[in-house]
């Protein structure tokens, strides 16, 4: 596998000396420059997986303008921002890169431990080798006539990624995540055919079939495991289709299983339509004794009061929050926040994004209830999962 290029922005060369040797013992590749000006004149092309360490404060060009010149470019690294300006400086730059839609590592307070500047390279340089790992070369955009005929000839399959009882580490349930064999492409992922389901008229079909085999497996799942319960998103269309409320409930009942083994997860953005044909709906779900679950909580505009007006059973932080709680105490605060909010409103809390047993002790600690993320295991399919049932986690 090629070596992951990291880039060195900071005009004191002594400190690009330090970083490039540390840079090196991680086995990556270190690029320096002493002016941002000199990186994007000797920079054309840039890979997504490189990653740039960039000190904010710098003459000529500073890091914020740097950043405002990353996001017009088509790939850009991933970022470490380092800057001798207090905490509140760098998380103002934090949030001006992710409202860039740069992808944003941490901050790093200076002087810089070089040992914590090791680790996150090495964090970052496995996350970057597991990807490779499960991911294919992206090819020609797939078509809407192409997914189609995946839906009809199920060439669509379901992973799973389990969720834990943080307090006894017991298996509490699974996320179903589509995947779709294609038979040219290999594995495509969500992110590259839902947008096309969702503008082609074809959403309502695929979850349908989602459901339809979550619902198979998990009748299958039942004779292993007593309480296991499994949960999917659902789209912004799904919940302006005034039957499945109807649907899902005959389905469920055709399949022998109880309602409230089944959640639906639905974002915050989703609720940003029809509000009155989505409160509808969901409301008509929760009366089923389908479970409700409020996704990626605390990236809406609006969070609080589709609190107060969905009947949700479920509250899931936003894996931004968790990825970053370790060091930022902004994050930390806001963790904390919602796991209090959620149990304030008789809500099952569920933190995402766990990636490491730090932040598996820190969810334990603030009293969050179920944890999901790599530190336990990636989506797996179905007859993997089916063998760790009865495993130990992680």
């Amino acid at each position: 596998m090629k070596q992951t290029t990291v880039y060195l922005v900071d005009d004191e060369p002594d400190m690009l000396e330090l970083l490039a040797s540390v840079v090196e013992m991680s086995d990556m590749l270190p690029v320096a420059f002493t002016q941002a000006s000199d990186f994007f004149q000797q920079v054309t092309e840039l890979d997504n997986q490189s990653i740039m360490a960039l000190d904010l404060h710098m003459p000529e060009m500073d890091g914020i303008e740097v950043m405002r010149r990353l996001a017009t470019m088509d790939n850009t690294p991933r970022l470490i921002l380092m800057s001798g300006h207090d905490e509140g400086v760098l998380h103002s730059a934090e949030k001006l890169g992710r409202a860039h839609n740069l992808k944003i590592i941490t901050s790093l307070k200076k002087p810089i431990v070089l040992r914590e500047f090791q680790q996150l390279l090495v964090s970052q340089k496995n996350i970057t080798e597991r990807v490779a790992s499960t991911s294919t070369p992206k090819k020609n955009e797939v078509t809407a006539a192409e997914l189609k005929k995946a839906i009809e000839q199920n060439e669509l399959v379901l992973h799973y990624q389990p969720q834990i009882i943080i307090a006894t580490g017991e298996l509490s349930g699974v996320e179903a995540l589509v995947r779709w064999n294609h038979p040219e492409r290999g594995v495509v992922f969500p992110d590259e055919f839902i947008s096309l389901a969702e503008e082609d008229g074809l959403m309502k079909d695929l979850t349908r079939w989602v459901i339809d085999q979550l619902v198979k497996q998990e009748q299958l799942w039942q004779h292993e495991v007593d309480r296991l319960e499994v949960s999917v998103n659902i789209s912004a269309i799904d919940i302006t289709s005034l039957t499945l409320p109807e649907q899902l409930a005959e389905l469920l009942a055709e399949n022998k299983l109880s309602p409230s083994k089944l959640t639906l997860e639905v974002t915050e953005s989703a609720l940003m339509g029809e509000l009155v044909k989505s409160l509808d709906i969901l409301t008509r779900l929760r009366m089923r004794g389908i479970g409700l679950s409020i996704d990626d909580f605390g990236t809406g505009y609006s969070s609080l009061s589709q609190l107060h007006r969905v009947p949700f059973t479920e509250l899931k932080i936003d894996q931004s929050f968790v990825y970053s709680m370790l060091e930022d105490d902004e994050a930390r605060a806001i963790v904390k926040t919602c796991v209090m909010l959620g149990h304030e409103l008789k809500m099952k809390v569920v933190a995402e994004g766990v990636e490491t047993k730090e932040h598996l002790d820190l969810l334990r600690e603030i009293g969050c209830d179920i944890a999901q993320g790599y530190y336990f295991s990636r989506a797996i399919p179905a007859d993997e999962m089916t063998k760790r049932l009865h495993s130990e986690w992680p």
